[in-house]
């Protein structure tokens, strides 16, 4: 398999990112997958493994307290409300969730959480919840970007500062929510095609797995990869686009009729790797063999990283969803009245044939 010219250049790129909050990273978390046969990482590894973040362009929008319309508080003796989208069969919504967890508890923090299990009313429900046991601040990973009015009006009254991590809410930023934590999901799709377009030689047909309608995830993935590929390999078209919902038996009940109606297939872009490892499933199915359809993921799961390994899977972008640190430093500088940005964007890795072998300690 082909694929080293343009890995070193796609482990890392700079974002834009709260410079008080980035020197006050210090620890991450790291959850296993249900399937993992094990998951001993080293120190080295599990630090190597935390969200990284850089210095803010000149430009960059900020928000404080008083901006935002409410009250300093100490964090120590605040209540935290954790609002999770997703059921927690997902290895990324475990890791997010745990590390949640995780830095409440070393920082000594009530947290109060709720899981809307894949229901968007339930999770607007939930925080409607939270809101009313009293909860001082939210951090919420959104379902859907839509539809969010009758929370944060309820969060408004309240004076209750929200901020959101993964997902994106269709909102005014320091009016609506402080801060919104994520990866830059445009780039991740352009990264995607650049391993896809070495994986293939930029020629032939490529698919894509979409991910779940109605979030910017999906849309800016999907963006980035399409505007990619058309930048940089016209020989390569996408000829069949379906969701698979984010979900591995989605992923692979697309792949399999994928591969029905499109047999001349060349590669594949799951836009997460429970889809991927769908995807995988089908092939083998069917009777492929590994390298026969190249697959190229979005995540760091551990699994979708032995793909690699396994020669099933050409490659990862990794989104890293250990929050946990990172959400309660911009909540804590916040509430200390400093200012944050209101974009916070994560510097992503990636995992290829040249680093999964060794790196496989870092995915979750």
């Amino acid at each position: 398999m082909q694929r080293t010219t343009h890995r070193r250049r796609l482990l890392a790129r700079p974002v834009v990112v709260s410079l008080a909050v980035a020197v006050a990273l210090t620890a991450t978390s790291c959850a296993k997958s249900e399937d993992d046969a094990s998951n001993d990482s080293s120190t080295s590894a599990a630090a190597d493994s935390e969200q990284k973040v850089a210095s803010p362009a000149p430009d960059a929008k900020t928000c404080t307290i008083d901006a935002y319309g409410a009250e300093k508080l100490d964090l120590k003796s605040a209540t935290v409300g954790f609002s999770q989208s997703e059921k927690e069969a997902n290895p990324f919504r475990i890791a997010e969730t745990q590390s949640i967890k995780d830095e409440a508890k070393k920082r000594g923090v009530k947290l109060l959480t709720a899981n809307a299990q894949s229901q968007f009313s339930k999770q607007i429900s939930d925080v409607q919840d939270l809101l009313a046991k009293g909860v001082d601040l939210l951090v919420i990973a959104p379902l859907n970007s839509d539809g969010w009015d009758p929370v944060l009006q309820a969060a408004a009254a309240k004076k209750v500062p929200i901020v959101t991590i993964d997902r994106k809410i269709n909102a005014t930023a320091c009016k609506d929510y402080v801060s919104f934590i994520a990866s830059d999901f445009v780039e991740q799709g352009k990264r995607a095609a650049d391993q896809m377009i070495e994986a293939t030689g930029g020629k032939g047909e490529v698919a894509i797995l979409l991910g779940a309608a109605g979030n910017n995830v999906t849309t800016e993935r999907t963006k980035g990869f399409k505007d990619q590929i058309a930048a940089k390999a016209p020989d390569l078209k996408v000829v069949f686009e379906q969701t698979g919902d984010f979900a591995r038996e989605k992923g692979q009940q697309v792949t399999e009729q994928l591969i029905q109606s499109n047999p001349g297939i060349k590669g594949i872009y799951a836009e997460n790797d429970e889809m991927g490892l769908g995807a995988v499933a089908a092939l083998k199915g069917a009777g492929k063999k590994a390298g026969d359809i190249e697959i190229v993921t979005v995540d760091g799961t551990r699994n979708a990283v032995q793909g690699i390994v396994d020669g099933w899977i050409s490659g990862v972008i990794e989104s890293n969803p250990r929050f946990g640190p990172l959400a309660f430093q911009t909540l804590d500088t916040f509430t200390q009245g400093q200012e944050v940005s209101q974009d916070i964007i994560i510097e992503d890795g990636a995992y290829t044939a040249d680093n999964a072998k060794g790196d496989l300690g870092k995915a979750y």
